[in-house]
């Protein structure tokens, strides 16, 4: 999976205390983007699911965020992060700048697998006239935060 970096202990991407991925390869370009230099899809390095998988199992967090750049770059790594994830026993949010109902348009198995596994897709671009620094875990009024897992 090509990774731009791995945070460990963030607060600001989802509750509680959680190991964040940010991917690398992101076609959005948000003007007002946070972190810009996601967009290259030759950033960062290659790292295998497993080796994120034992790093996320060595943190002892709750929460795993992935986030990038745009993750549904990759959707056959993040689908196989998300799993890995939830057998690791893992609250997941993925954030994305498409819409809920753009991928599920896809029609990709690995982009389902994500939707049907992960616990709260943030979605939508960033927008900078909607920024609002008041509101929690997403940067624009326009992206939402839909819990998928019902349980």
């Amino acid at each position: 999976m090509r990774v731009l970096s791995v945070l460990e202990e963030s607060v600001v991407d989802g509750p509680g205390i959680r190991t964040v991925i940010f991917t690398a390869g992101c076609p959005h370009r948000c003007p007002g983007c946070h972190n810009p230099e996601s967009w290259n899809p030759r950033g960062g390095e290659d790292v295998s699911v497993a080796d994120l998988l034992a790093q996320i199992e060595q943190s002892g967090w709750d929460g795993v965020t992935i986030s990038g750049g745009e993750p549904f770059l990759q959707p056959e790594e993040l689908a196989r992060l998300v799993d890995g994830c939830k057998v690791l026993q893992k609250n997941v949010w993925v954030y994305t700048g498409y819409t809920l109902e753009q991928l599920q348009a896809m029609h990709d198995e690995f982009v389902t697998s994500v939707l049907d596994r992960a616990d709260v897709l943030v979605d939508g671009r960033f927008e900078q006239p909607l920024m609002d620094r008041s509101l929690r875990f997403r940067g624009s009024s326009n992206q939402r935060i839909i819990f998928l897992n019902k349980a």
